[in-house]
């Protein structure tokens, strides 16, 4: 089924380039398009749409400020960020307010399709979550809890395929993706802080072992384990750009433009590598996994 969809962006051409790849990649339809931010909370809550498409430096009211306004209304749509802009405490700031994917310009017609598409399945998901959870709530009259299974195989699966299964931090992370889980499915609006993921992480393993845990390796083990996906995903693309998981995961998990750099660093010492964004990754394994409800 087809998804409603609006775009705020101040360049027509996007806003062209956008609705051009919703149509011809069957995902629906574009029912209103605005080119700043002066009403667009109030269109928003008016249209309702599944996915918003918005821009994060718009004229008069910002992308960030935006999000954070409609959520706080009742929106319960999905956003996808679009911008020029690459500051890291600008990114973080954006998922912490409830955009769930960030794409950089100039648009990378792979990634936005792929990630259109996800969000899309994401919306599915849940909408059969929710269907599924109405009847065995109506069947459930003695007020039975129905408990949820985490989908361990499907995240070994992922971890597989990314070339991290096994990795030093690949426990640490599968506890910060536990806890986000436990986070969003009391309130699936709710925002978080990684830092206090990881500092409520390290109490727990102190109770459990009585020893000392410190916060700051668990972060670093993490991060490296991630950084090693992205050069696991970077180097299946050196050797088959066509690749399925190259194709996927390329843009599921990472700023398209830091694979392209990761996939130069491998090519030649001398660049930089990529760079990662740890809450990006963790929140796209949620949605991949079909959990965020």
């Amino acid at each position: 089924m087809g998804k409603n969809f609006l775009i705020i962006d101040d360049d027509v051409n996007i806003r062209k380039m956008l609705g051009n790849l919703i149509k011809k990649n069957d995902f629906g339809k574009v029912i209103c398009e605005l080119d700043s931010g002066e009403h667009a909370t109030q269109e928003i809550i008016f249209y309702n749409p599944d996915i918003v498409l918005i821009d994060l430096l718009l004229p008069v009211l910002d992308g960030i400020e935006i999000t954070k306004i409609a959520k706080e209304q009742g929106y319960k749509g999905k956003f996808i960020m679009i911008s020029q802009v690459e500051e890291e405490s600008l990114v973080s700031k954006a998922y912490e307010n409830g955009i769930v994917f960030f794409i950089s310009k100039p648009i990378n017609s792979i990634e936005t399709i792929n990630v259109i598409k996800g969000i899309c399945h994401n919306i599915e998901l849940e909408d059969s979550l929710a269907l599924i959870k109405s009847a065995i709530l109506n069947l459930n009259n003695d007020n039975g809890i129905t408990k949820e299974i985490f989908p361990e195989a499907k995240l070994a699966t992922i971890f597989a395929d990314i070339g991290i299964a096994g990795a030093v931090g690949s426990n640490d992370l599968i506890k910060v993706i536990n806890k986000i889980i436990d986070i969003k499915k009391k309130n699936p609006y709710a925002t978080y802080k990684l830092q206090e993921i990881y500092d409520d992480i390290a109490q727990e393993e102190e109770n459990d072992t009585n020893i000392n845990s410190n916060k700051k390796a668990l972060e670093q083990r993490i991060r490296r384990t991630i950084q090693k996906a992205l050069k696991t995903v970077a180097e299946i693309g050196c050797d088959d750009y066509s690749s399925s998981i190259f194709m996927e995961y390329s843009t599921l998990l990472f700023d398209f433009k830091q694979v392209r750099q990761e996939m130069r660093h491998i090519n030649n010492d001398l660049e930089e590598p990529g760079k990662i964004n740890t809450k990006k990754f963790i929140e796209s394994i949620i949605t991949k996994l079909g959990t965020q409800i």
